[in-house]
């Protein structure tokens, strides 16, 4: 079984700036969130997997596939849901679905029917003959998603799929990437700037920044560990509380105006941290306890130095 991407030393350089910085490693979870600020290299890294770039250095591989060798198969077994709209306006949705099916290696009459299939999927039956250019902003990222999954990919990959979606639609977009997801015949590359949509979705997460990788997690098996948080204010002098924490096993780093956060130690309880508190005369205040979240993952990348492997 093939990694879903394997990134081998891929750089990529347009318009004499350097993108890419040599991306190494695999990803091979069922959906992979791809992350990172304005200028990280999410699209340009989507649009050299799918061969519209050029690598000036490495190469990458999509489900064994190489990008340079083996573009037109790859074509074939991978979906492309773009950010930005591709239509052709005066068609009917069904003849553009149909005509993408084709472009991706369906012959001619199975091509129709599956374009029937995917427009009912995504919720368009009723309005599959309607040209493109009258739809609504959200029936034009459903006919996206139709078109993208149409000829039943290995490997479907979303450009910012609930974009400009009010809370109904960018709901219902969500339900279905989770059944692709859950109905185990199609791999999901997800890249969003909320966070909210990757860690509703997604079971790996890859965040980019500066053209180089910079944190990759299972974010299942993070959640299954059920890290323990704490937030709290603390009056008085830190020191000595900090390194009894420690002592304990907890690991602590404080924030401005005497804000501290702890991660607990396995065996250790919030009575715990009351009483080091209370022998040391400190005052507790705002404390609060959670797990880690996507965005303490995603924030805690952009304050590290980049290392540019996965």
């Amino acid at each position: 079984m093939h990694p879903v991407i394997e990134l081998d030393k891929l750089s990529v350089r347009l318009g004499g700036r350097q993108i890419l910085n040599g991306l190494e490693g695999s990803l091979s979870g069922r959906t992979i969130g791809l992350l990172g600020p304005n200028g990280a290299g999410k699209s340009t890294l989507i649009n050299t997997l799918l061969g519209f770039y050029k690598p000036n250095a490495g190469t990458a591989r999509l489900l064994g596939h190489d990008i340079l060798r083996d573009k037109m198969k790859i074509r074939s077994l991978v979906g492309y849901m773009p950010e930005n709209d591709s239509f052709i306006a005066n068609m009917n949705a069904v003849s553009f679905i149909r005509y993408m099916a084709e472009l991706s290696g369906l012959p001619g009459e199975a091509a129709l029917e599956r374009a029937h299939e995917s427009l009912f999927y995504v919720g368009l039956g009723e309005a599959r003959y309607r040209k493109l250019g009258t739809y609504s902003l959200g029936m034009k990222q459903m006919a996206k998603l139709a078109q993208a999954i149409v000829h039943g990919p290995k490997l479907v990959i979303l450009d910012e799929p609930t974009n400009g979606l009010d809370p109904p639609a960018r709901q219902r977009m969500l339900r279905l990437i989770q059944e692709i997801r859950d109905g185990g015949q199609m791999n999901i590359v997800l890249c969003s700037h909320l966070l909210r949509d990757v860690e509703e979705t997604c079971e790996e997460v890859v965040i980019l920044k500066q053209g180089r990788v910079v944190h990759k997690s299972n974010l299942a098996h993070e959640r299954s560990m059920n890290l323990r948080f704490l937030e709290m204010e603390v009056v008085g002098e830190q020191n000595g509380f900090t390194g009894a924490l420690e002592a304990l096993g907890c690991e602590c780093t404080t924030t401005s105006r005497g804000g501290m956060r702890l991660l607990l130690a396995k065996d250790v309880e919030v009575h715990d941290v009351y009483r080091l508190a209370s022998e040391r005369n400190l005052q507790l205040r705002r404390l609060s306890q959670r797990r880690d979240t996507l965005e303490d993952i995603f924030l805690k990348a952009m304050e590290a130095n980049s290392n540019g492997g996965v």
